[in-house]
């Protein structure tokens, strides 16, 4: 493996990957087997961290001009992993139930369709950059997840913690079609039917 693979921003990412079933461990199996909120807070702090390497690599990567074509790749494959795993924990929980699962199904929709866009557009050698409201969107996303995954165990210490989670669920959903139709708005004019 070449040292740019290896960088600390590159690093970071492949946590964030590693971070993904630590994260269902945490929160499912052991949440599963004793019952505990520890579960829950462990899932947490976790899916915190590794939100925060989603802003520290790129920081990094752009910082020490440390960017790779590995890391351009697994970051956005590292993010949709770890908003899918948590989507898909709180949704087999029951913690996202009811109408806010149209909500996680409108996300995972987005990040499934805007990925299969940039996918084309990159062999056609069309960059399409992300755009300040799409951070705003992840920012939303990882919020919200963020006070889903403390669910009831937060609402112990801070009421209404689920409704908040719930509430930047919907935020992040409506941010995401705006974002999703924006990105293909701007693919469109590439695709050769």
């Amino acid at each position: 493996m070449s040292s740019r693979a290896l960088n600390i921003p590159n690093i970071l990412t492949y946590s964030r990957i590693v971070a993904v079933p630590l994260v269902v461990l945490c929160f499912f199996v052991e949440g599963r087997l004793h019952g505990s909120d520890t579960a829950r807070w462990w899932a947490m702090f976790l899916f915190i961290a590794a939100s925060i390497t989603d802003w520290l690599d790129g920081y990094l990567a752009r910082a020490w001009k440390q960017t790779s074509n590995i890391g351009r790749m697994l970051d956005p494959i590292a993010d949709k992993l770890l908003v899918a795993a948590a989507l898909l924990l709180l949704a087999a929980d029951g913690t996202i139930a009811g109408w806010a699962i149209w909500a996680a199904i409108v996300i995972l929709c987005r990040e499934i369709l805007v990925s299969g866009l940039r996918e084309y557009l990159a062999a056609l050698k069309v960059s399409v950059p992300v755009t300040r409201l799409a951070k705003w969107k992840t920012a939303a996303q990882m919020v919200a997840l963020t006070f889903l995954l403390a669910g009831p165990a937060g609402d112990k210490l801070f009421p209404f913690i689920t409704e908040l989670g719930i509430l930047f669920l919907w935020v992040a959903a409506i941010i995401t079609l705006y974002t999703g139709y924006d990105y293909f708005r701007a693919g469109l004019r590439h695709i050769d039917v």
